[in-house]
């Protein structure tokens, strides 16, 4: 055996062990896969990736190879990616509203592989995930602009779904009409409320009637069907390809950082150890005493969680009587986190653990 036979003999032995251990490797990649099926969670986690190829670059002996280990690792991870979206197709995820609305988009961006179900309402979305027809459910929690969603608020703490993913999508609200329309000849737009809000300033600027629809893919259909060039609907881009619609202006939407976050809900809570950015939704009701609601702020404190928002809202069991919705910086799921715990429940009639999510993810 000359010296080339020989390296050449070497090089398939190594590769015979990496045969062994992709094979490994994509097996616990099913596994991934199976768990973000069942917690609603997208396959792709930038985030994991760049601290992946960091780390594991960093333990290369010779660091010529560098660059040419990045593109190798690079393409394993990508390879895990694609395994990971086939296994994850069949996955409906249901979100209210119709083609073309911000909903619609936001579960095409998280969960692409998934098969999108449409619900005329926020409750009838949510239920169809406690019932099992869907999966998931991508619902609105708040805008930058508006405040919050209160309905789906509300059906946080009655119901028994967790949230796995909160995800901010920046809302470009578009001026619609059909055909033949212009700036000028609209005198009436149709749109959700919470999309007349966003544009309040620029339907007064203009001298326009305001007219509410379910949603905003909703005012672009019904525009499109009505077909008269003095009604536009104030919708997104999308939507005005999917209706056949004129973009007529854009980004209307008084704020230039208008945000909508949408949480993912699903039948099982995910956990998020070790996740330095992880939040955590908490619910609770306090007892009808002085200092009550101070005294489990304060353990929230204590335990070193940061409060990033709390609202009070109506119980709707018995009047005057409220419970609290708060989002807190911290991983929950820790030793501390249990300890935090369980002396809120010596001091609330009730604590409730939404789920928890990364902070700041955008789509």
């Amino acid at each position: 055996m000359n010296q080339m036979d020989e390296l050449r003999n070497r090089i398939e032995q190594i590769d015979e062990k990496m045969i062994d251990l992709f094979e490994q490797r994509m097996q616990i990649s099913a596994s991934v896969a199976a768990y973000k099926k069942e917690h609603g969670i997208p396959v792709v986690d930038r985030e994991r990736e760049k601290v992946l190829v960091e780390r594991n670059t960093g333990k290369l002996n010779n660091k010529e190879l560098d660059v040419y280990y990045r593109d190798f690792f690079e393409g394993v991870l990508n390879v895990s990616k694609s395994y990971q979206h086939k296994l994850m197709e069949g996955v409906k995820v249901a979100y209210s509203g119709i083609e073309g609305s911000f909903a619609s988009i936001s579960a095409e961006r998280i969960l692409p592989d998934a098969k999108r179900i449409s619900y005329g309402s926020f409750s009838e979305a949510y239920e169809a995930v406690s019932n099992g027809e869907c999966d998931f459910a991508v619902l609105p929690i708040e805008n930058s602009y508006a405040g919050e969603v209160g309905s789906v608020t509300d059906l946080m703490f009655k119901g028994n779904l967790y949230v796995n993913g909160v995800y901010e999508l920046g809302v470009s609200q578009c001026l619609l009409g059909v055909k033949d329309s212009s700036l000028e000849s609209i005198k009436t737009v149709v749109s959700h409320p919470q999309a007349l809000d966003q544009c309040s300033e620029y339907i007064k600027r203009h001298g326009l009637k305001s007219i509410s629809a379910e949603n905003t893919a909703i005012a672009a259909k019904e525009t499109a069907d009505k077909n008269d060039i003095t009604v536009g609907a104030i919708a997104s881009k999308e939507a005005a390809k999917l209706y056949g619609l004129t973009i007529l202006d854009y980004d209307i939407n008084e704020s230039a950082q208008n945000t909508t976050r949408f949480a993912v809900f699903s039948r099982k809570g995910g956990m998020l150890k070790n996740k330095i950015s992880a939040a955590f939704i908490l619910m609770f009701t306090v007892k009808n005493e002085a200092g009550a609601l101070s005294d489990a702020i304060a353990i929230l404190g204590k335990h070193g969680y940061n409060m990033k928002v709390i609202r009070s809202r109506p119980s709707k069991n018995e009047n005057w009587q409220y419970y609290f919705y708060t989002e807190v910086e911290g991983n929950i799921d820790t030793p501390e986190g249990e300890k935090m715990l369980k002396e809120l429940e010596k001091e609330c009639d009730m604590i409730k653990v939404i789920g928890t999510y990364i902070e700041d993810m955008k789509i």
